[in-house]
């Protein structure tokens, strides 16, 4: 970020960051509420396995190396690692995002910040993004994905020509029984990417220095999603694979959540089921080796990437009442984007050592009312006893930055008027993060209380965890 404070000044300005005592529930300690956890020394070193192979049902594992701001959830991995300890990787370590139910999810926006580069042009309008594919050029046998009078259908394309097509949509969803499939063979549901974007590290809209773009949007009322990709793991209903050794890969979602889908839908503006996940990752397709090695036949895409990147998201967690695994336990969380594309709910992954997840709302047992945030990432690992309140009866809007500046990860309650706007000035986002550069009643769509300085920072019940330290 472009505001630079010192971590001593940045506490200091944190004038209710809570210190409490935690009580035992559930087997789980909880302190009490705030409604912003950072945390801080965001600057670790360390090793994972990650895979290396996945081809003909083997999972081979190799060592590699990470350190730097952010790391291993930043963007590319620092190319100075020490090789005492396992080899250097300079593969972009991005990130998915996961929500599982009861959940809806309103809205969910990534951003990035600009830089005095050339600028690119911003892309359609919301009303023209709904039913024209962002992508206009098409190849015979690409699928088309529109929402007409509400409602999502695809096709695939069979016109090769500039002339109108007319071809008649198919289900939303297509059921395949789950059959034992090998492994050998398959090449992964790749679709053809833009030559213009195929370097998932440069951002589709540079907004300029001293601002953060928009880089993907979802919003459920206006069935708008740009920029990303739903996913689940269904894989064998409809795309992915699935076989006995290695169970489900990743698979399009459909658009109701319940099943795996033929080809990309938009989540519907319906409740995300009890014990359903929804994956969402970036809408630029694994090319060749871009993403590393990942289970052959998968669908496989690029996660969000960047050692500064900033997530807004709109949500709920309703009560369901229900008892049993995962069972009224609503999350969204992000991995390490290598996770999901190898094995996510198996062994044949890094997650195990130590590659990356942060739990950003997490509920720990069936109907319970705190949710928690969580690191677990090797030596950059760590639980924080203060929690947020669990939004059941109403959508909260929150924002989860990642500033490399200040080596701080910081999950924030923000204000209901706060909007998904295209381009967000770093004041801005500046003051979600406590670093208010200016003083004055209001900045933007942040309100922030007091005359300048520290008391210019947007008040918020604040807890702060320092990383590595135990």
């Amino acid at each position: 970020m472009k505001y630079k404070v010192t971590i001593t000044a940045l506490l200091a300005a944190c004038a209710s960051t809570v210190l409490g005592n935690a009580q035992l529930v559930n087997g789980n300690w909880y302190d009490s509420a705030v409604e912003r956890i950072m945390f801080t020394n965001w600057d670790q070193v360390g090793t994972y396995n990650k895979v290396a192979d996945m081809s003909n049902g083997q999972c081979v594992m190799e060592q590699v190396g990470f350190n730097g701001s952010m790391s291993p959830l930043d963007g590319e991995v620092s190319l100075d690692f020490s090789a005492c300890c396992g080899r250097r990787t300079n593969e972009l370590s991005q990130i998915s995002w996961h929500f599982r139910g009861p959940m809806h999810l309103k809205q969910f926006a990534f951003y990035t910040p600009g830089s005095n580069g050339a600028k690119r042009g911003f892309k359609p309008s919301s009303s023209e993004r709904r039913q024209v594919h962002r992508h206009p050029a098409r190849a015979v046998g690409d699928w088309v994905t529109v929402v007409m009078d509400g409602k999502t259908q695809s096709w695939q394309n069979p016109w090769a020509g500039t002339a109108s097509a007319t071809p008649a949509p198919t289900s939303s969803s297509v059921d395949v029984p789950l059959a034992p499939m090998p492994s050998s063979n398959i090449q992964a549901h790749v679709p053809s990417a833009p030559t213009a974007e195929k370097n998932p590290s440069v951002p589709a809209v540079n907004a300029g220095a001293g601002n953060w773009g928009r880089q993907a949007y979802y919003n459920a009322d206006t069935a708008i999603a740009d920029g990303l990709v739903f996913l689940n793991n269904m894989g064998g209903q409809g795309s992915g694979v699935f076989d006995y050794q290695m169970g489900n890969s990743l698979s399009y979602m459909a658009a109701d959540t319940k099943s795996g889908s033929a080809s990309p839908q938009v989540l519907a503006n319906t409740l995300i089921e009890d014990n359903s996940e929804v994956i969402i990752y970036s809408d630029k397709p694994c090319e060749g080796n871009d993403c590393g090695a990942y289970r052959p036949g998968t669908v496989a895409y690029h996660g969000f990437d960047g050692s500064s990147k900033l997530f807004l998201l709109e949500f709920d967690m309703p009560l369901s009442g229900k008892t049993g695994f995962n069972m009224d336990m609503p999350a969204t969380w992000m991995l390490n984007a290598n996770i999901p594309r190898t094995q996510q709910y198996g062994d044949c992954s890094c997650w195990a050592s130590g590659c990356g997840e942060w739990d950003i709302f997490e509920i720990l047992d069936s109907g319970n009312s705190r949710a928690i945030s969580a690191i677990h990432a090797g030596a950059t690992s760590g639980t924080e006893t203060h929690y947020f309140n669990r939004p059941v009866d109403r959508t909260i809007k929150a924002a989860v930055i990642f500033d490399s500046d200040h080596l701080t990860g910081q999950v924030v309650v923000l204000s209901d008027d706060t909007t998904f706007d295209a381009v967000i000035a770093d004041k801005v986002v500046a003051m979600y993060g406590y670093k208010s550069p200016a003083p004055g009643p209001q900045v933007g769509n942040a309100r922030i209380a007091g005359q300048g300085g520290s008391a210019g920072a947007v008040e918020k019940l604040t807890s702060v965890f320092k990383l590595g330290s135990g």
